[in-house]
């Protein structure tokens, strides 16, 4: 087994910023849908798939919005859903939009969403 040997002495201080994660933001946000109370997010990246995910979560009746002057903040809230099925053409922009199928079905009965869009990597199911 290789291993790797530090002599160093000196302790290590100081902090890193660690930057949000979509693939954890992502549902979270889907997971909104579960409550009639209002969440606050924190350290939510600025990606495209935030934003999609946030368009197709205000169709279904959540209130999203990022929070002016503070980076990373989003605020969920979901009184009433207003849609149990989730539109094709936001389904289509990525393959996280099925997250939202859990949610909806567990509040509701009955959810609807497209196959999902998204970029292609490689075969995926």
């Amino acid at each position: 087994m290789d291993r790797i040997l530090i002599k160093g002495g000196v302790p290590l201080q100081g902090e890193v910023a660690i930057s949000g994660a979509k693939n954890a933001a992502l549902p979270l946000m889907a997971a909104c849908l579960l409550t009639d109370q209002p969440l606050e997010l924190d350290n939510v990246p600025d990606l495209a798939d935030i934003g999609s995910m946030q368009r197709l979560l205000q169709v279904l009746g959540v209130e999203a919005r990022l929070l002016p002057g503070a980076p990373g903040r989003m605020t969920l809230a979901c009184e009433n859903v207003l849609s149990t099925t989730a539109p094709y053409d936001l389904v289509r922009r990525m393959r996280a939009s099925v997250l939202v199928l859990g949610p909806l079905v567990a509040r509701e009965g009955i959810a609807r969403v497209s196959l999902p869009g998204g970029c292609a990597i490689g075969t995926r199911p």
